[in-house]
C-alpha cells in the first residue's frame, strides 16, 4: 500500500502559519521578482483569482478587494515543510520526498492498522504540530494514491484521508477525474487523448494495453495506463535522486558587467553544491547559461552555454563556485544587458567512493574543504541560509573604495515575510 502527503496550498499555508488574521482572506503568493501569481487560497480562487496573474493586474482587476501579497520565501517554505516531513518520517515505515509539497510513503507492515484512522490522525498531528493542513491519498500504487490526495484535498466528508482499497472505488475515482489532472500524464498527451475521446481517467483506463502502446509508443503512459487499472509498476528508482540540478534566476533588471554577474553565477553555484550535500551526492559536470531579455528587441541579443568537467567529482562549494566563474569567463561578452544566468551541476554520482585525479588537489585539501563546507552548513541551517558566504559570492559596490562587500540578491522582493523558524533576527517577540 502507497501513500502521499499533499500540503494543501502549500505556500499560502506556510504563511498563514504565523499570521492567523489571514484566515478566510484572499491570499497570492508570487513568483520570483514578484512577476506572477503562482499560489492561491482556496479564497482568492473564489474570487477568480487565475494562476499566472501578473501582479500588476491584480489592483485593476479586483480593486475592492483586501488579497494579501507575499514574495516566494523558499527559506520559510523549505523549513515547515521539513517538519512536516520529519512527523511524517516518524509514522511511516519508509517514505519518500517527492516535491517541497509533497511526500510518498510505503505502507507495508501496516496491514493489521486501520489505515483510515492512521491518516486521520496523522492530519490531525501535522495541523498541530506545524499548522498545515494536509490532504492524505492511500492506494496500491502511486498513481491511484495521487487520485486520492485529490479527492481528499476536494471533499472535506474524507476527513483529509481518502483511501482507494476496492476495484469499486477505483472506477468511481476514475470517473471523477479529469485525463488531464492524471499523474504522469502532461498537457500535450492530455491533449491528444481528449480529441481520441478521452475526458476522464477512466475513459483512458478503459481502453486496450495494446492501443495505448500503439498510439502513443511511451513507457510512461503505458505505466500510467496500468496503475490507473491497479497495477502497481511506476518503479521506485524513478523517485530517486536528482540526476542533474540547476538553480537559474531572472534578474531584477539588467545586468551589463562581468563582476555582478559572476557574484550571481557565484550564488547559484553555492546553492548547487548546497543541494548536492544535502542528497549525499558529487556533480562531476559544471555548466554555465547566459542570456539577454529576448522580449526587449531593441537591444541585442545573446546567449550561450558551456560546461567544464572537474578532475575529481565533488559538492565543494569552492571547488564548484571556481568551476562556474571560469567557464562564465569563457562565455561572458561586454557590450550586452543580460536578463538572466544559471548554473548546471550533471554527471551526479554517490558521495563514496570517489575515484580521486592524479593531477587534481591533494587528498588534504579535500578534507579541509570538506570541514569547511560542514561548518558553513551548520552555522547557515541555525542562523539561517546565506547567513555565512565564501568571499566569491560578495560584490563591492561602485563608488570607491573603503565599501563593504555586499552579498548579491537577483530577486526582487517586495512583500517577503520574516523567517521565525530560521533566523535570530526575526524570531517572533510576544507583547
Amino acid at each position: 500500500m502507497y501513500g502521499i502527503i499533499d500540503c494543501d496550498n502549500c505556500y499560502v499555508s506556510c504563511e498563514r502559519v504565523f499570521r492567523p488574521d489571514l484566515e478566510g482572506r484572499p491570499v497570492v503568493v508570487l513568483s520570483n521578482n514578484d512577476g506572477c501569481v503562482v499560489a492561491r487560497s482556496s479564497e482568492a480562487k473564489a474570487l477568480g483569482i487565475k494562476e499566472g496573474t501578473p501582479y500588476f493586474q491584480l489592483a485593476q482587476q479586483f480593486p475592492n478587494e483586501k488579497i494579501a501579497v507575499f514574495s516566494s520565501n523558499y527559506e520559510l517554505y523549505g523549513d515547515l515543510t521539513g517538519r512536516v516531513v520529519s512527523i511524517i518520517s516518524q509514522e511511516a515505515p519508509a517514505y519518500f520526498r517527492y516535491s517541497i509539497d509533497e511526500c510518498f510513503v510505503y505502507l507495508d507492515g501496516m496491514e493489521n492498522v486501520d489505515l483510515q484512522t492512521w491518516g486521520e490522525n496523522l492530519y490531525k498531528r501535522i495541523k498541530k504540530w506545524v499548522g498545515m493542513p494536509v490532504s492524505i491519498g492511500l492506494a496500491p500504487n502511486k498513481t491511484l494514491a495521487k487520485t486520492a490526495a485529490r479527492l481528499a484535498k476536494k471533499y472535506p466528508a474524507y476527513r483529509h484521508c481518502c483511501i482507494i482499497d476496492t476495484d469499486e472505488k477505483r472506477v468511481a475515482a476514475l470517473k471523477w477525474l479529469s485525463v488531464e489532472d492524471v499523474w504522469g500524464i502532461g498537457r500535450r498527451y492530455a491533449a491528444r487523448l481528449q480529441a481520441l475521446g478521452c475526458a476522464t481517467a477512466y475513459d483512458f483506463a478503459s481502453h486496450h494495453k495494446d492501443w495505448v502502446r500503439q498510439v502513443f509508443n511511451n513507457i510512461n503512459i503505458v505505466r500510467t495506463w496500468q496503475e490507473l487499472n491497479g497495477e502497481d509498476c511506476v518503479p521506485n528508482e524513478e523517485l530517486a535522486k536528482k540526476k542533474s540540478i540547476c538553480t537559474s534566476r531572472s534578474f531584477n533588471g539588467m545586468v551589463s558587467d562581468f563582476e555582478t554577474l559572476r557574484t550571481h553565477v557565484a550564488n547559484y553555484a553555492s546553492r548547487c553544491a548546497e543541494k548536492l550535500r544535502r542528497q549525499d551526492t558529487v556533480a562531476t559536470i559544471v555548466g554555465v547559461f547566459v542570456n539577454t531579455n529576448v522580449f526587449r528587441e531593441d537591444l541585442a541579443q545573446y546567449w550561450n552555454f558551456q560546461e567544464t568537467r572537474l578532475l575529481t567529482p565533488s559538492n565543494s562549494t569552492t571547488i564548484i563556485v571556481r568551476a562556474a566563474t571560469d567557464v562564465l569567463r569563457t562565455i561572458f561578452k561586454p557590450g550586452f544587458q543580460y536578463k538572466k544566468a544559471g548554473v548546471v551541476v550533471m554527471g551526479i554520482a554517490p558521495n563514496s567512493p570517489i575515484q580521486q585525479d592524479f593531477f587534481d588537489i591533494d587528498a588534504e585539501q579535500i578534507q579541509k574543504l570538506k570541514r569547511l563546507d560542514a561548518a558553513i552548513d551548520r552555522i547557515n541551517k541555525i542562523n539561517g541560509s546565506e547567513t555565512v558566504v565564501i568571499g566569491s559570492q560578495q560584490y563591492t559596490p561602485k563608488g570607491g573604495k573603503g565599501k563593504a562587500p555586499v552579498f548579491a540578491s537577483a530577486m526582487k522582493q517586495e512583500f517577503k515575510s520574516k523567517n521565525p523558524t530560521t533566523r535570530w533576527s526575526d524570531i517572533i517577540t510576544l507583547k
